[in-house]
């Protein structure tokens, strides 16, 4: 992609206008999954425990629940960390109108049986 092409694709996704549920539950939900991602180590850690504890998991996990409830808030709260959710959100929604492919269908393999 060019220079311009990017600064164009750029200015596009700035000129966007989004619903309030793409504001408010799909952007925030692409976070959600994404700070996971970043605090991985966290979440291994916390099931990790959750699965040898059992019952006990409310009163022996709490460490492993604050840590992970530490990094994920850290993202949540970062308003670079949603601008970017943002953006991609809406290159993924210009690709969709411009293909009519949603994002998670593109990115699946074809069957060899074709």
């Amino acid at each position: 992609m060019t220079n311009i092409a990017t600064m164009e694709a750029a200015a596009n996704t700035e000129e966007i206008q989004l619903r309030h549920v793409e504001k408010d539950v799909l952007i925030p939900k692409m976070m959600r999954e994404k700070a996971k991602e970043l605090c991985v180590e966290k979440v291994q850690a916390f099931n990790h425990c959750c699965k040898d504890t059992g019952f006990l998991m409310v009163l022996k996990c709490r460490e492993q629940n604050a840590a992970l409830k530490e990094c994920l808030t850290i993202h949540y709260r970062d308003p670079l960390f949603f601008e970017q959710c943002k953006q991609e959100y809406i290159k993924e929604k210009l690709e969709f109108e411009r293909t009519g492919i949603a994002t998670k269908n593109r990115k699946q393999k074809l069957p060899a049986s074709m």
